[in-house]
């Protein structure tokens, strides 16, 4: 992992009200730490299913749909077509 200290004790990210700081934060550490895990990952185990359970490359495609998603949810808005072509794929 990083040596840098976490990213809420970093201070505010600018462009975002006080109120969404925890949220920026936390998507921020998410994926600082999911860079660091999957550096030196095998490229050839992304897609294998250890025990039945789904592979880490589906993990990856979720938590990158689940947050474009969160996203539109954060501004009330409908998600957009791309979004429903995306889930459709996924199913």
């Amino acid at each position: 992992m990083t040596s840098a200290p976490e990213f809420w004790l970093r201070g505010p990210i600018d462009g975002f009200p006080d109120l969404f700081q925890p949220i920026v934060h936390a998507l921020l550490q998410a994926q600082d730490e999911i860079h660091a895990l999957m550096k030196e990952f095998p490229s050839e185990l992304l897609w294998k299913r250890p025990a039945g359970m789904p592979s880490p490359a589906f993990h990856l495609q979720h938590i990158a749909g689940v947050i474009d998603r969160m996203g539109a949810y954060s501004k009330a808005e409908p998600l957009s077509q791309n979004q429903f072509d995306y889930l459709k794929k996924k199913e």
